[in-house]
């Protein structure tokens, strides 16, 4: 049974992150479990914030050592941190304890060698640096929290409010997180796998050859485009093009296509007052159940969720 909760802060430690976390575990509210929570910093010593200010701790690293939830919050550095730290995180893991990071906290876990194996998150922003850093760790850069055997990572801000519940659930039940959703006033569940919102504006073509192709087609995305017809704009053996545009694109015209058209459905959804039919068809989809398809398969969410979500507007 999760009681004793450690929060190790290290140096621009992000002070939203370290809010959820002290809501989620370190502030009593009747009727719902009772933690005993520790913030701690190596030696016991103030640490910076991101926003100006200095934070002073109640506790060393001692508390990690017998918690059973050790959690690292987010800090701006991404380097290692001090040994005394990496070598807490090694020991909760040994013995079983849960071990948590939000946001870029999960470097301090990669450092750790925690990751190894494992699967893992962080912000969107901060994925690819941390797949080139641990390339034993199986970063996803798309989920909003991952949990591998007593291993959970989050992505960023928002996030760790859905990684917290995630773990409470697990430790005490649905009744138990839904009321603390409540009392956060914050929805009581989102799946781990819904997608990170990562901010894609519409894209500037820039390749060797076939760039006055791609343009083209930017350009009329509701035309029923094939590698065959873009084949034949390039003037290119179909054969030939695909494998010219991957070594210029880095994708496969499939994926590009689709990518791009679901990047102007999303702006669509966003900013239009169209309907989901419609908005299918200008994107090139043909029909709303494609554009359905495409969206649970890449976004994980619906066209009318995500409208839900970014619409600035009442539609």
């Amino acid at each position: 049974m999760l009681q004793k909760v450690a929060v190790i802060a290290l140096d621009d430690v992000a002070m939203f992150e370290l809010g959820v976390v002290c809501e989620l575990f370190g502030y009593e509210r009747d009727g719902l479990p009772k933690y005993e929570y520790s913030l701690c910093t190596p030696g016991g010593a103030p640490v910076r914030t991101h926003a100006g200010f200095t934070i002073v701790p109640d506790h060393d690293l001692a508390p990690v050592d017998d918690a059973d939830l050790v959690v690292v919050v987010p800090y701006n550095s991404h380097e290692a941190p001090p040994d005394e730290v990496l070598q807490a995180l090694r020991r909760a893991n040994e013995r079983g304890s849960w071990v948590m990071s939000v946001c870029t906290g999960a470097f301090a876990l990669g450092y750790a060698g925690l990751l190894d194996d494992k699967r893992c998150t962080t912000h969107w922003l901060h994925t690819e640096e941390l797949a080139e850093r641990f390339p034993a760790a199986k970063v996803d850069a798309d989920v909003l929290y991952v949990q591998d055997e007593n291993i959970l990572t989050s992505a960023g801000t928002a996030a760790s409010v859905d990684a917290g519940l995630h773990l409470i659930r697990q430790e005490h039940g649905s009744a138990v997180a839904n009321t603390l959703a409540r009392r956060m006033v914050v929805p009581p569940h989102r799946e781990g796998g819904q997608a990170q919102f990562i901010e894609t504006p519409m894209p500037v073509v820039e390749c060797d050859t076939l760039q006055p192709v791609l343009a083209r087609v930017l350009e009329t995305l509701d035309d029923p485009h094939t590698v065959d017809t873009m084949a034949e704009m390039a003037h290119m053996a179909p054969r030939t093009f695909a494998r010219k545009f991957r070594s210029e694109t880095g994708a496969t015209p499939h994926d590009w296509l689709t990518g791009q058209r679901l990047l102007l459905a999303r702006r669509l959804l966003e900013d239009s007052d169209l309907g989901v039919d419609t908005i299918a068809s200008r994107a090139g989809f043909g029909s709303a159940a494609t554009l359905r398809h495409h969206f649970a398969h890449r976004m994980r969410t619906t066209p009318q969720a995500y409208r839900g979500t970014f619409r600035s507007q009442p539609v």
